[in-house]
């Protein structure tokens, strides 16, 4: 909300009362749902026009790049999860790795402090503009070039800020650390207020950049050129063969089998794994068999994703650098599950930080492809850096590996660090496939698991799966809770050992942690599509 006086963006926007009722859309062609009524218009507009899921899903994260810049853009990495027209299950890694001139031994000469990348230190490959044009290529029907033309447009002619997004830019404007990015994000030194006309023109211009000449000139150009002598002036280690030498790849989903859905993730050095094992455990408890609202119901779930979490972030890594043990083995998890009783028991500290601006989008189509992508600059704005005049910001996510040369995390050349980013796919049965996921760093897998169960456990129609009040454990031990869980689950939590913080539902500027996730579901069912989209966003679900 703005103050009615000085226009700015209110620090009580009011989205923890979900004061109006959001139906599931339902529509037989094609559906797009994310965080931003644009962006969604822009993956619809492409299906419209003759794309498929795939240009769709392109077209969407090219959008969010203009419309939500806080949050994602070319400057970090994405993945995908997908089901093909054609019944085929695969996924997109475009995850950057390290420099290879990256090293402990590096940072430390360089006197940086603390125990994890920050800076233009953080900035790894970007990953984001490889990976889309390797999805368009691969399975879309048009061009890249076609699929930027909306973000170009917005970006150029101007677009009004939405209500959450301009909370999440006066938080994160702090962040814009170089002058080309303060010129370009900011207005008058400020963060643009809600509904107000904003225009990234040096963005834009790099978009038609890329439209022209695809992305080879990121990688291999005069962009490339640009990122590596900004980086590099400011004490990073990224290199022209670092980003010339980057492909994505097309990788093989871990998967479970949850009360009779099956639940793909993405494999490490993604948190996938993370998901499936606290859904492994949650079966083990026969979770389903508890009242949806009920004090039960969150504890074992809380109590499940603990040992998740411990496991995810002891073992997860580049596999590429370290061994990975099978996390999403239901045997492990029936012996996890042994170890839970009535009680809160064990303590996590999280072994990554706690960043949470990602963007989303799912889309689905009447041919029967079925798309979740993820796209994400880590913290808000990621770096803060931006890459000489072109209007990208590079990403930070460098600051995911450890400096512990002990930890299987540890920083190495040509590493790709412990990656939050994970988008979701289920099976139903049949016919029936949902794109879908929770985003928000350490709430990713959290997320995923409570989705999934109010979508499976409870027959949920998707908008409603979305709607259900959320928990989050923190990296302190601590339990958050949405305020609008009864009374009795918050007093019975604390019965049972729980330390229960009640906190709002997303990211305020005086209270980031709160933060509970933007989730998004599109889902094909024997021909009818149907989505929801997450009441703690500005989003929007679009079809016809």
């Amino acid at each position: 909300m703005e103050d009615p006086h000085t226009g700015a963006a209110r620090e009580d926007t009011a989205v923890d009362r979900f004061s109006s009722r959001r139906s599931t859309v339902f529509c037989r062609n094609g559906i797009v749902a994310t965080s931003q009524p644009l962006a969604a218009e822009a993956g619809a507009e492409r299906l419209r026009n003759g794309g498929n899921a795939f240009d769709a899903a392109v077209a969407t994260a090219a959008a969010l790049n203009v419309v939500e810049p806080p949050s994602t853009g070319i400057g970090g990495d994405a993945f995908a999860l997908y089901r093909t027209a054609d019944g085929t299950v695969g996924a997109m890694s475009a995850g950057g790795h390290a420099a290879a001139d990256a090293t402990i031994g590096a940072v430390e000469n360089s006197g940086s402090q603390g125990e994890r990348l920050s800076g233009a230190q953080a900035v790894t490959v970007p990953g984001a503009l490889r990976g889309w044009e390797l999805l368009v290529e691969e399975f879309g029907r048009s061009s890249l070039g076609t699929a930027l033309q909306p973000a170009i447009d917005y970006a150029e002619n101007g677009f009004p800020v939405s209500e959450i997004i301009a909370n999440l830019w006066t938080y994160g404007a702090e962040q814009l650390s170089n002058q080309p990015a303060r010129e370009e994000y900011l207005l008058d030194g400020r963060a643009p207020r809600t509904g107000e006309l904003m225009r990234l023109p040096n963005l834009g211009r790099t978009f038609e950049r890329i439209a022209d000449s695809g992305a080879d000139i990121f990688y291999e150009g005069a962009i490339a050129d640009e990122i590596v002598e900004t980086v590099q002036s400011r004490g990073g280690f990224l290199t022209g063969s670092d980003l010339s030498g980057f492909e994505p790849a097309f990788v093989d989903p871990v998967t479970t089998e949850y009360n009779g859905a099956k639940v793909y993730e993405l494999p490490p050095n993604n948190q996938g794994p993370i998901a499936l094992e606290a859904l492994n455990i949650a079966s083990e408890l026969e979770l389903g068999t508890y009242p949806v609202d009920s004090v039960d119901r969150v504890h074992y779930s809380v109590e499940a994703m603990k040992r998740a979490f411990t496991d995810g972030h002891r073992y997860i890594a580049d596999p590429a650098f370290a061994d990975v043990p099978a996390l999403e083995s239901n045997r492990y998890a029936a012996r996890q599950a042994e170890e839970i009783g009535p009680t809160a028991t064990q303590e996590l500290t999280p072994g990554v930080p706690e960043a949470s601006d990602t963007v989303l989008l799912t889309v689905a189509d009447g041919e029967g492809n079925v798309v979740s992508l993820i796209n994400s600059l880590f913290n808000a704005f990621g770096s803060g850096i931006a890459a000489g005049d072109t209007g990208l910001l590079l990403h930070n996510r460098g600051a995911g590996f450890s400096l512990d040369p002990e930890s299987p995390n540890s920083l190495e050349p040509g590493k790709k660090p412990f990656h939050t980013l994970i988008p979701g796919l289920i099976r139903f049965d049949g016919d029936d496939w949902a794109a879908f996921g929770v985003m928000g760093a350490a709430m990713q897998p959290q997320g995923h698991m409570q989705v999934v169960s109010n979508l499976v456990d409870y027959d949920m129609s998707v908008q409603a799966a979305l709607d259900a009040p959320r928990w989050r454990y923190l990296p302190a031990g601590d339990v958050a809770l949405e305020s609008r869980f009864d009374q009795e689950i918050i007093s019975g939590l604390h019965r049972r050992g729980h330390d229960v913080r009640v906190l709002p539902p997303t990211v305020y500027r005086n209270a980031p942690v709160g933060h509970f996730g933007g989730g998004q579901i599109a889902r094909s069912t024997s021909g009818v599509l149907s989505g929801g989209t997450d009441p703690r966003k500005d989003g929007s679900v679009s079809g016809y």
